[in-house]
């Protein structure tokens, strides 16, 4: 499955954007869908993750609360949500695809990955 995020941008601590998540090539409902961001100097960690049909989703501690992550498997896309957003979340923010659905948090459990999408917070 092919994977392209947008959405990203430069904004001010507070605001809100939505990144999102087009899926082409495979049957997108197959997939468990996960967003994962980088850090500048730092390594890739979970944001969020979501099933196959929307019903279970998961998200990392620091941005429970705030982010929310969704799909419409009509329209072969991810989406995350993000209000309320810090300096802290500035990152380039990955979408990724995980056909078994065992271990959300863990990268090497997605098989396909996009290209990632800037995400900028200025205080």
């Amino acid at each position: 499955v092919q994977l392209q995020a947008s959405g990203g941008g430069l904004v001010q601590a507070g605001d809100s954007l939505r990144l999102s998540c087009a899926a082409s090539g495979r049957t997108f409902s197959d997939y468990a869908m996960g967003w994962f961001r980088q850090a500048a100097g730092k390594e890739r960690v979970f944001v969020a993750a979501i099933s196959w049909s929307g019903g279970y989703t998961t998200y990392a501690d620091s941005v429970r609360g705030r982010f929310t992550i969704s799909r419409d498997n009509a329209k072969n896309t991810v989406y995350l949500q993000m209000d309320n957003l810090e300096p802290e979340d500035t990152a380039v923010y990955y979408c990724a695809a995980n056909q078994y659905g065992n271990s959300w948090y863990t990268q090497s459990a997605y098989e396909y990955w996009g290209q990632g999408t800037q995400v900028t917070v200025s205080s």
